[in-house]
């Protein structure tokens, strides 16, 4: 058994970490984290947001498995329930997706969600919502003139999630009681994602001027609602404000793992991933809606073992997020479920045997459940085929990096191996399908999944 720190950033793309060879500095404590540990180059996430993603990250099955995503199934283990029972446990974010009410609080001794203790502009947004009548004029006057505001003159009232210094501040406040292990923390960022409101000096240590929170806001509205519209330069300025955002988010991350590893040990073991990724005008997209190209699926993935035994190594065999939980379960001594789908990397990182992936399947549904519109994803170190409601496109990775030919009419073989791939995985979904029911969210979570451009 050994003491696990766990991180997880939302939104943030591999590319756009300096230790990826992105051009600016975004990472300097990542780059720290990975220049002593495993640095993975194809890491994939198997779905293109939160909800869908983290199944894969904390129990190691995809969005469709077990019902769908709506919540975690009982038939599901989560990663901290299958760890030994001398662990003590704590989980720490502000993502409402991932709170108690969606079952993600099992297996923890501490969790902390933001749900029961949001941040005070967060509550301050929700006083004129929570005692106002909804289909009063005094409501609508003032509802409309906040969105009026926010989108003519920039202004933000509130923030939809906890800062990554108030997450890292609570994440020590429990790490630094631990006195004894063995010890699993997770900590997930908020920060990259959507608003990007990134301190000043974060954009100074990047070498640009500070974009006006007012500017900063009127951008994200047109990128999420006019998007078409943004010019060439307000889209640098919003790939400025995604970097600085990361810089923030790296900087915590940088003194989270200090601190843990000077409280905890040195044999600490760090596993350091992201949800997804984040388009930034690829595709004509912004943000991360399901479009299963490599700008959303492409995640960094950094391990340090903690055992001090082998070089700093880079991988590129192909790896997806299902296969995390089972690795962190493998150094912690614990039993692998039979509800984990993922391989432990423990073969890669110990350097002891063959590694079993050869592709990675992603999949999402229009509905939570799994009803509605259905679309599938296959990737291999060439291929990338992405499968909607039955139609597929296929793109040629070595010739077309950018995913920009459909080749499907081409490669007719290509296609019918990869749909026969899709179907043991459909099979797979059947066989594990359960009846989850509907979690019921009040306005105020309702209200802010919406600022972070959920449609709930």
């Amino acid at each position: 058994m050994r003491d696990v720190l766990f991180i997880t950033v939302d939104s943030l793309r591999a590319d756009h970490l300096s230790c990826y060879g992105y051009g600016r500095e975004t990472t300097p404590a990542i780059d720290a984290l990975a220049a002593g540990g495993h640095r993975f180059e194809n890491a994939f996430a198997h779905a293109c947001a939160t909800r869908a993603s983290f199944p894969s990250i904390l129990t190691s099955a995809t969005a469709l498995m077990y019902g769908g995503y709506e919540r975690v199934s009982e038939n599901q283990t989560l990663l901290p329930e299958a760890l030994p029972d001398a662990y003590r446990t704590a989980g720490f974010h502000s993502n409402l997706y991932l709170s108690a009410e969606f079952g993600y609080d099992r297996g923890f001794d501490r969790f902390f969600d933001s749900k029961t203790d949001p941040s005070q502009l967060a509550r301050l947004k929700q006083v004129v919502k929570s005692r106002l009548d909804e289909d009063g004029a005094l409501y609508r006057l003032l509802s409309g003139a906040v969105d009026t505001a926010e989108k003519e003159a920039g202004l933000s009232f509130g923030s939809a999630y906890v800062r990554a210094d108030e997450i890292t501040d609570k994440a020590l406040a429990w790490a630094e009681k631990q006195s004894e292990g063995p010890r699993f923390g997770w900590v997930h960022y908020m920060d990259v994602h959507h608003p990007y409101l990134p301190p000043e000096r974060h954009q100074r240590a990047l070498g640009f001027d500070p974009v006006d929170e007012r500017e900063a806001v009127r951008l994200r509205r047109t990128m999420v609602e006019d998007p078409e519209n943004l010019t060439p330069d307000e889209r640098e300025t919003l790939i400025d404000l995604y970097d600085a955002e990361t810089r923030f988010a790296d900087a915590e991350i940088g003194r989270l793992v200090d601190s843990v590893r000077r409280n905890w040990g040195e044999d600490t073991m760090i596993v350091l991933t992201a949800d997804h990724g984040e388009a930034l005008g690829e595709h004509g997209e912004f943000g991360h809606s399901q479009t299963f190209f490599d700008e959303v699926l492409h995640v960094p993935l950094v391990v340090d073992p903690g055992t001090g035994a082998n070089e700093p190594k880079t991988h590129d065999e192909l790896v997806g997020l299902l296969d995390l939980t089972p690795t962190i379960v493998d150094y912690a001594g614990g039993t692998q479920s039979e509800a984990f789908h993922g391989h432990s990397l423990r073969p890669l990182l110990d350097g002891t045997g063959e590694w079993p992936r050869e592709h990675v399947v992603g999949d999402w549904s229009a509905e939570n459940t799994g009803e509605g519109e259905h679309r599938y994803a296959y990737r291999d170190r060439r291929w990338k085929y992405v499968e909607r409601d039955g139609t597929g496109a296929l793109y040629d990775l070595r010739s077309d990096p950018d995913e920009e030919a459909d080749v499907a009419a081409d490669h007719p073989d290509e296609c019918e191996r990869i749909e026969a791939i899709l179907d043991d995985h459909r099979r797979t979904i059947v066989a594990t399908d359960d009846d989850l029911s509907t979690v019921a969210m009040d306005e105020t979570t309702k209200q802010r999944l919406r600022d972070l451009g959920y449609a709930e």
